[in-house]
């Protein structure tokens, strides 16, 4: 099976399979933002399972930035033994373990009471849910500077941890995103207009980090293939990317698609091309691959083995696989002895679709907080019990974030 063959990185390591397990947000850090002891057990069943590559939840750069409470922070030394010990874990069976760095921009939320930052002052838009998130303040160039050099700090710490890569988040409507897409970005600088200076800021992201790992070090971008949204970053545009990262030392890149606004990641806003219930983002995939001068991998719904292989053999290099992964951390071992095991959520058929999309994160998460427990996954866990005991939990980690982040301002 092709699925199960070593792939070869341009900067010369390899990964033992083609099957990676895709970033989730797993909101396990302990009140420090680092990695809890749940959250170790949880990726020790990962790398027990068999995959070739472990991307992680999002890393934050800032720990004033955060996609949610409970998100994992890496922005100094303070706590790099505890970083250490989750990059030995993550590698103890041969996989590669690449942190994803990321900062949300307008996509954190405001009961976080954290001042919010994007490339324009432009709000999400949620229907009624959109009260949920501030305005953001235009970036000036100070802190386009600052972001710049909090991913590359970022990724020289997780170099230092043990990790073998990074992943910038580029994708999903957070801050880089959002530079990206002419619907949040409006500037007039050499940060927006043209794709070339929307894209401006991903790029000397990728150059500082390069400039501060070693050559062997892995960096990869993930990147919407489009955002499903009229006017926005489109698969055109997401082509011309690839095309300027050809020109930089980037070793893989993954493509997904959509943001908070329009969902395509969980399958809610899927475009005519794609596969109507696997591999949302094949095609797009299989176009930038015939450009790309490095690996192509693709994530998004993947849960079979057949569908696996098919991406594999239609040229793509690498399968991303999150929720399956979050059902059956063993999947990779069991299709590797042949077994066709399937893992599948209860479908989420509600009419609105924000709220289904917070169900269907909220069922992953539940599952997420079983394999930490050490205890069995439930897939027919009904989505609305998963999303209030997911509601409840993230109201108090807000609280005691809030109460931590008090505290690191007075002290600082």
């Amino acid at each position: 099976m092709k699925v199960f063959e070593k792939l070869v990185l341009p900067n010369g390591s390899h990964i033992p399979n083609r099957i990676a397990k895709a970033a989730m947000e797993e909101n396990m850090a302990d009140l420090n933002h680092v990695p809890s002891d749940e959250l170790m057990r949880l990726y020790q069943a990962w790398a027990d399972g068999g995959v070739g590559l472990i991307i992680t939840g999002n890393v934050m750069v800032d720990r004033r930035a955060m996609t949610g409470p409970g998100g994992v922070v890496l922005e100094d030394e303070k706590y790099l033994d505890t970083f250490k010990r989750w990059a030995q874990i993550a590698r103890s069976k041969g996989a590669q373990a690449w942190l994803q760095i990321n900062h949300p921009g307008r996509q954190m939320q405001s009961n976080l009471g954290q001042e919010t930052w994007a490339p324009s002052a432009v709000a999400l838009d949620l229907g009624k849910m959109s009260n949920r998130f501030n305005t953001p303040i235009e970036m000036n160039q100070d802190m386009i500077n600052e972001i710049i050099q909090r991913f590359a700090n970022t990724a020289r710490l997780g170099e230092k941890a043990g990790f073998t890569g990074v992943e910038i988040h580029a994708a999903h409507g957070y801050l880089l995103s959002q530079f990206l897409s002419p619907l949040s970005n409006k500037r007039q600088d050499q940060w927006g207009g043209t794709l070339e200076n929307r894209a401006r800021i991903l790029i000397e992201i990728v150059k500082a980090v390069r400039a501060v790992v070693s050559d062997t070090f892995t960096v990869a971008v993930k990147l919407n293939s489009a955002d499903f949204q009229r006017g926005g970053f489109s698969a055109e545009d997401a082509q011309q990317v690839v095309v300027m990262l050809n020109e930089l030392t980037v070793d893989l890149v993954e493509l997904s698609g959509g943001s908070y606004e329009a969902p395509a990641m969980q399958g809610q806003a899927r475009d005519g091309r794609t596969l109507a219930r696997e591999a949302y983002f094949l095609e797009f995939a299989q176009e930038i691959g015939k450009i790309a001068k490095m690996p192509v991998m693709v994530t998004g719904g993947i849960r079979r083995k057949q569908v696996a292989e098919q991406v594999i053999e239609s040229g793509v290099d690498m399968v991303g696989i999150a929720t399956a992964l979050a059902i059956d951390p063993n999947l990779p071992n069991e299709w590797k002895r042949g077994q066709n095991t399937v893992p599948e959520l209860k479908a989420i058929t509600w009419e609105n679709k924000t709220l289904a999309s917070l169900a269907n994160m909220a069922t992953v998460k539940f599952q997420l907080r079983k394999l930490s427990l050490g205890k069995s996954t439930n897939p027919k866990v009904s989505p609305l019990w998963a999303l209030t005991l997911q509601q409840t939990a993230m109201a108090c980690r807000t609280r005691q974030y809030k109460k931590r982040m008090r505290i690191y301002s007075f002290a600082s």
